[in-house]
């Protein structure tokens, strides 16, 4: 064999992500090492893997297509090495893919998996940041082997495991005139535009809060991205709802948010770790859950404010 187990890994993030740039932000190689490795692989296996686009990336050949199925399960026959080697002599070592909901993954990720990562020296964390059902699909896929999300329509197969709830919330900007109040009911938000978190089921959430009220929402705009919501709230668009507390009162423009308790009884988002059920944990995978419960739960999630506060705030 006269190509490496490396090649194949920037083969398919190439295949996956579409483009060399993206490839090497993924892996964090330079461009032209990843261009290198596919081009060894086209000539070592004799065929052409992509077809490269003009300034629009590059697509996958048929035979390509084949292939990239086929070196994603010799990856994963190799790191699965490390499972055994762990089982064996009690180590916790290898590769872990772990999903993260994206709307969780830019506060709990970084702290979480470098912390992990620093108590077990001889691991390596790979993030996927997606939504929920593409979370799902790349559990029972076997592209995910754990992921970090919300108990938002968890079907059968999978097992999910709670860690802490998350309550919604209010985002307004600074200068709106319901900004001052100590709570908001969802009638009292009725006639203001609201700016929606548009993600699969995380929308269907949002709006069965409204439609458990007998309240329809006036929608004045929708973005899949967060800080994009986030933003346009502090330009005065309108308010959102979240679930989720970001430690930081600002967009990323600079504005300042403010956030308002909302008042009544609503279903929280709860935040958990997920598997497949049939799967058999491995050392690592048990390890890494017991990190999770330790940097997230009531009373503290890295990267957020924990709902420990929000009860106080409550009670205040």
């Amino acid at each position: 064999m006269r190509y490496t187990f490396r090649q194949l890994e920037y083969f398919i993030a190439a295949g996956e992500s579409g483009s060399i740039t993206q490839a090497s932000e993924r892996v964090h190689i330079s461009p032209p090492s990843i261009s290198t490795a596919i081009a060894h692989l086209e000539k070592e296996l004799g065929v052409k893997l992509f077809i490269r686009h003009h300034a629009q990336g590059l697509s996958l050949t048929p035979v390509g297509r084949d292939l990239l199925r086929e070196a994603k399960k010799l990856i994963a026959q190799a790191e699965g090495l490390y499972a055994v080697a762990s089982e064996s002599d009690g180590q916790v070592r290898g590769r872990l893919s772990v999903g993260c909901m994206v709307t969780l993954a830019p506060m709990i990720a970084p702290e979480l998996s470098h912390s992990f990562e620093a108590a077990f020296p001889a691991t390596q964390i790979h993030h996927i940041e997606a939504d929920q059902e593409q979370l799902l699909e790349g559990l029972r896929r076997s592209e995910i082997d754990l992921a970090i999300t919300y108990d938002l329509d968890i079907p059968g197969d999978i097992l999910f495991s709670p860690l802490a709830e998350l309550p919604p919330h209010v985002v307004l900007s600074e200068a709106h005139p319901l900004a001052k109040h100590a709570a908001l009911t969802l009638k009292d938000l009725e006639s203001e535009p609201l700016i929606l978190l548009d993600l699969p089921l995380s929308r269907e959430y949002f709006l069965g809060l409204f439609m458990k009220e007998g309240v329809t929402p006036l929608i004045g705009r929708r973005s899949a991205h967060q800080e994009v919501v986030r933003t346009m709230v502090a330009n005065g668009y309108g308010y959102s709802l979240f679930n989720v507390r970001p430690r930081s009162d600002f967009a990323l423009d600079g504005r300042r948010l403010v956030r308002v308790r909302l008042a009544g009884d609503h279903r929280p988002m709860v935040v958990g770790t997920a598997i497949p059920k049939e799967l058999q944990p491995s050392r690592l995978i048990r390890a890494f859950e017991a990190h999770c419960r330790s940097f997230i739960s009531d009373s503290y999630i890295s990267g957020m404010i924990a709902p420990h506060f929000e009860r106080r705030e409550k009670r205040g």
